[in-house]
């Protein structure tokens, strides 16, 4: 499995000169990964904390929110930032949504996830566990944005535990096999099987 996203014709355009390929074009002209990933880790706590701030207990999330925060977070970085993708994106052998379906879709989510599972403010904890693994998967298998789908998707999920009055989540425990287990329930969830990534999350919650 690749560690970055491919893109068809127009990968060369879409990466930073002299990158070797490895950093998309960017607008603060970062050529090395450690740079960017180390300015993207500090950006992401940033938009984390002002997005803890800014939405109570009882916000729906919605689409708007979703495209605000990935903005918020790389707007700095990237002049594509909180706008949906042009190119279509996969993982190694595993394909996003096309991106002419990110429109419709990032509708769906809004009025089919969001407005189901938030605000996450139940007290029934199966319920948050279902309510965190159905809108991450969703999320992910859309892949809204050109980068940054994942880190964005895990960051809804901690506002959402955080409206369910939980701690902030820990994914550093997602790698090794159980990075291999996590990408498979993104897999599962494509059939409607929600189940693997609700035991990813429970087991999120217990390190959490």
């Amino acid at each position: 499995m690749t560690s970055r996203y491919d893109v068809g014709g127009l990968a060369e355009a879409q990466f930073e000169p002299g990158s070797r390929g490895r950093v998309l074009r960017n607008l603060l002209g970062i050529r090395r990964r450690r740079e960017m990933d180390a300015f993207e880790a500090i950006k992401l706590i940033e938009a984390t904390d002002w997005a803890i701030h800014n939405y109570s207990a009882d916000h729906r999330f919605t689409a708007a929110d979703i495209c605000g925060l990935h903005s918020r977070w790389l707007g700095d970085v990237y002049p594509w930032a909180g706008e949906h993708r042009q190119v279509n994106i996969g993982k190694g052998s595993f394909a996003f949504a096309m991106a002419a379906q990110v429109p419709r879709l990032m509708n769906e989510l809004e009025s089919k996830v969001l407005t189901t599972h938030s605000p996450c403010n139940f007290q029934d904890p199966e319920r948050v566990v279902t309510a965190l693994a159905d809108t991450h998967c969703e999320l992910v298998l859309i892949h809204p944005f050109r980068d940054g789908n994942g880190r964005l998707a895990r960051m809804l999920a901690t506002l959402m535990a955080l409206q369910a009055g939980l701690s902030l989540l820990d994914f550093s425990g997602i790698k090794g096999r159980r990075r291999q287990a996590y990408f498979a329930a993104v897999q599962s969830s494509m059939s409607r099987d929600y189940e693997p990534m609700k035991d990813v999350f429970r087991a999120v919650l217990r390190r959490s």
